[in-house]
């Protein structure tokens, strides 16, 4: 199990209640995908911000990756919507 500082911005923040917090993972998160996956099931404001994972941007170490990237390693990962605006 491995602990790391979760960010969360905009609405997923708004959803979620709160701007960021440290979390245990269990051993079988090792993808973005699977983080998701795993914060769906802490309640229903984490199912509300995580409804639609397909558009839910995320960091590594303030790094953009895609939801296939291993967590491995990370200090940091940052969960947020699209970018809007210009």
């Amino acid at each position: 199990m491995s602990t790391v500082n979760l960010v969360y911005f905009s609405w997923v923040r708004e959803r979620i209640g709160k701007g960021e917090e440290m979390l245990d993972l269990p051993a079988d998160v090792v993808t973005v995908a699977d983080l998701i996956a795993h914060l769906k099931t802490r309640g229903e404001e984490y199912e509300a911000a995580f409804e639609h994972q397909n558009v839910i941007r995320a960091a590594i170490n303030q790094e953009h990756v895609d939801h296939a990237e291993p967590i491995a390693g990370a200090r940091e990962i940052a969960l947020f919507p699209p970018m809007t605006g210009g």
